[in-house]
């Protein structure tokens, strides 16, 4: 096949300069064992399909019309869920979608925005993309977020929290006081992965969701996503959760750019989601268990692996050859994520999966390392 050429002459200055965000390989091929780009290894309720599959018997559900266009019945599911007003829940496609919203509703000022220097990859792409000057916060040796880092003018702040590729959890105490210390800019907390964030043994604090703060912090909004916890990543539903202005502001981006971003299938899966409470409480917990006993194979390999809150753990073989491990693993096709950027590049991001693919990792690892250290041996 002809390698495509393409011809940008009649591109806008904008496109020619973006640099879009790489998402994580989707590779098909048979008995592949897909652990890299933090999936859930359950299906999801199976309430969604029947909501779905109502929607479309009914004339309710005829597709020639157009959908709610404030996914009015998901977001009373969500506010009953946290205990906040409808007026305090943003729905979108997909969160990715939603912090698109974000940046463009809050941050378009002449002060920067602060993030991580290790976090979500997409943080970037959006600054570039919308003009926005985005400082890079670094985080301390041990991957964690020192809050006193950013006592600097911004215009915002964004953190994924539980943070993302490292899964370390910020406290709701240290949020709160950036949100304290930075009143008149707004406070993003994204929580694609907080549903599988404990809290920590010995804490004060019995919550880890940063939702729990925005009646006392107005300048506070958090991000979530169904793609995680509730297996839902090909529905694309995302939203936000803040004070009603944060909200209205949110909307009135969004009206200028999609009125309509869920379709009447996706609300109706969302929503039966929501509803499905037991289904939800069940499979979270056997995650938060497949990823101990994963934890737990890794380090009997000599591993370190960061204490993780979330789907996925951050881990570094004993050589740091990441990269050659990740590597061989391919070879059997055993998909991992490796991050090829300074500070990371000796660890390996791994999803949790199922218990058989979590055997087949460990069983691929083992020899792996075996074979390495024989290797080893014989050279000495």
């Amino acid at each position: 096949m002809n390698e495509l050429k393409i011809d940008t002459r009649l591109w806008s200055s904008k496109a020619r300069n973006l640099s879009p965000y790489v998402p994580g390989e989707q590779p098909q091929h048979d008995n592949l064992c897909k652990l890299n780009t933090n999936e859930n290894p359950f299906p999801p309720s199976p309430k969604v399909g029947e909501a779905i599959a109502q929607v479309l018997a009914q004339q309710a559900g005829d597709l020639r019309l157009y959908p709610a266009p404030e996914s009015d019945e998901l977001r009373a599911a969500l506010a009953q869920l946290y205990d906040l007003d409808a007026n305090q829940v943003f729905v979108g496609n997909g969160s990715d979608e939603v912090l698109a919203l974000v940046f463009a509703s809050f941050f378009l000022k002449e002060r920067p925005v602060l993030s991580p220097d290790i976090g979500y990859s997409f943080y970037p792409v959006y600054a570039h993309t919308f003009g926005i000057e985005l400082v890079q916060i670094a985080l301390e040796d041990d991957f964690s977020i020192d809050p006193d880092a950013y006592r600097q003018p911004c215009s915002g702040i964004i953190i994924a929290n539980p943070n993302a590729p490292t899964g370390l959890l910020l406290s709701l105490a240290d949020i709160r006081k950036l949100a304290s210390e930075h009143s008149n800019s707004v406070i993003v907390i994204d929580e694609a992965y907080i549903d599988f964030a404990q809290v920590e043994e010995g804490s004060l604090e019995t919550e880890v969701s940063a939702v729990s703060l925005i009646n006392e912090c107005d300048n506070i909004l958090v991000t979530q996503t169904f793609s995680k916890s509730r297996s839902l990543a090909g529905l694309r539903v995302g939203m936000a959760f803040g004070n009603a202005s944060l909200i209205e502001a949110l909307t009135r981006m969004k009206n200028s750019f999609n009125s309509y971003p869920l379709d009447k299938l996706a609300q109706a899966g969302a929503t039966a989601s929501v509803l499905d409470v037991e289904y939800f409480e069940q499979t979270r917990q056997q995650v938060i268990d497949l990823r101990e006993s994963l934890t737990a194979g890794l380090q009997a390999l000599d591993y370190e692996v960061l204490p993780s809150h979330t789907n996925f753990v951050f881990a570094r073989p004993k050589e740091g050859n990441a990269s050659e491990v990740a590597a061989a693993l391919r070879e059997q096709g055993i998909i991992v994520r490796h991050f090829d950027k300074p500070r990371i590049n000796e660890y390996l991001r791994i999803t949790v999966g199922t218990a058989e693919q979590h055997q087949r990792l460990i069983a691929a690892l083992t020899v792996l390392h075996a074979d390495s250290n024989t290797i080893d041996s014989a050279a000495e």
